[in-house]
């Protein structure tokens, strides 16, 4: 019987973006721990990779069958002869940080242009938040080189907002969250929140998801198999109370239990309803992108936002029967 039920699984590789704890791609470890892979006969074994780009270029050098990452890492590093990946599930709409004002900075920055001229702090050059304030300057025509720019770490970071040493910073929970509730900063944009993220954006778009090679690609059924299991554990991170997922999850994936709690509460909210992208959002996105920088050479994107998507397989999960 073991070896019936072995023979049945299929066996996926899929590449996650660090750090475990990211809620981004939290539904992943859900489904792990909750066994929803297994229930769908998928043998899955998720590879945590050291940094953001690690999981598209594992996907690229084939030690992976499928990418959990954002979709600028996909694009810039997980091309194969120059024909970048393809979406299969899209997981969330912006990274969950919030554009904070230390409140003694909050009567004269009430607008994002008046953060012209001021000092303005990410976390790190390579955080998730560090394009998404260039799509912000973009979008409001502002240049980099019109703010003080700074990266200190995400305590570093929190603590020159709460003494207001900057005039911003975009931060993720637990810290954002925390500045909040103690009446030491206030939310100037969200982008824990899909709607908020579209509303600055300029309309709906897709950050995290996961990925597929153009040339290469799973089974359809078993990437049916691993959507269901998706939203699923979707399902389950927006609504679970977070006690429950708490003792389900692995420590490393915890990390401190209010630490958790902060993440997951202010998370809810970014997940794209049903792993979907329509083609309008991977068209903003994919030239938010291209506007940031130029893309590799030998990096073919196509202009038709339908060419990077293989969206057939969860499709089929969401249509009525």
């Amino acid at each position: 019987m073991i070896a019936l039920l072995v023979f049945l699984q299929a066996s996926l590789t899929i590449a996650v973006s660090s750090p475990y704890t990211s809620p981004e791609y939290l539904p992943l470890r859900v489904a792990e721990a909750e066994g929803y892979f297994v229930q769908e006969r998928l043998q899955v074994s998720l590879r945590t990779t050291r940094a953001e780009a690690g999981a598209a270029e594992a996907l690229a050098k084939g030690e992976a069958d499928v990418a959990a990452s954002s979709l600028e890492a996909a694009l810039r590093h997980g091309a194969v002869g120059g024909r970048p990946p393809r979406l299969v599930f899209g997981l969330t709409a912006a990274p969950p940080v919030a554009l904070l004002v230390p409140v003694a900075h909050r009567e004269t920055i009430r607008r994002f242009e008046d953060l012209v001229g001021k000092r303005v702090a990410v976390t790190s050059p390579g955080a998730p938040e560090h394009p998404l304030l260039f799509a912000l300057l973009e979008r409001h025509q502002i240049k980099p080189t019109q703010l003080s720019l700074l990266s200190l770490g995400e305590r570093g970071l929190a603590a020159a907002l709460e003494a207001g040493e900057v005039h911003a910073g975009l931060l993720p929970d637990p810290w954002a969250s925390r500045l909040v509730e103690e009446g030491k900063a206030t939310v100037l944009a969200d982008f824990r929140r899909r709607d908020e993220a579209a509303r600055w954006l300029g309309g709906p778009t897709v950050h995290a998801a996961l990925f597929v090679r153009a040339d290469r690609q799973p089974k359809a059924s078993d990437l049916t198999a691993l959507a269901r299991a998706l939203l699923r554990a979707a399902r389950r991170v927006e609504t679970a109370p977070s006690e429950e997922l708490l003792t389900r999850l692995p420590t490393r994936v915890v990390g401190l239990k209010e630490d958790f709690v902060a993440r997951l509460e202010g998370a809810r909210e970014i997940y794209l309803p049903g792993g979907w992208v329509r083609y309008e959002t991977l068209q903003l996105s994919v030239a938010q992108i291209r506007n940031r920088a130029p893309f590799p050479k030998g990096v073919t994107v196509p202009r038709r936002p339908a060419d990077l998507l293989l969206l057939d397989p969860l499709k089929s999960l969401l249509e009525p029967n």
